[in-house]
């Protein structure tokens, strides 16, 4: 009992003294004015709040947002396929990314994904 103690100690010692070195090893010696405050999406915090904003910008977050959640709905669909009956769940699948494809072609074809304009 006194030994697994002592080895707990020892490595939350050996812990606490890497997560101090990379504390103080990873500090930035400029600080960007840019990255010091609390939003990144280019506007000046400091501003007006009615400045007009990008619609480019919303439907680009927008359809991250879109993607990330599909990509969140696809990995289970791979877990259960051991529980499930193999025609339903190839079914759902299929549709399921059709639908995707035929979002992302949509939105291709209207121009949303062209990052340079």
């Amino acid at each position: 009992m006194l030994m697994m103690l002592m080895l707990t100690v020892i490595i939350l010692t050996i812990c606490i003294i890497i997560m101090l070195l990379a504390t103080f090893l990873s500090k930035k010696s400029i600080n960007d004015r840019e990255k010091s405050s609390p939003f990144e999406c280019g506007f000046d915090p400091k501003s007006s709040a009615r400045l007009p904003f990008s619609l480019r910008f919303f439907l680009i977050a927008v359809i991250f947002l879109i993607f990330d959640v599909e990509i969140a709905l696809l990995l289970p669909i791979i877990v259960i396929l051991q529980w499930s009956n193999l025609l339903s769940w190839t079914i759902t699948t299929m549709t399921f990314l059709i639908i995707l494809l035929v979002g992302l072609y949509h939105e291709w074809n209207q121009g949303a994904l062209d990052w340079a304009h």
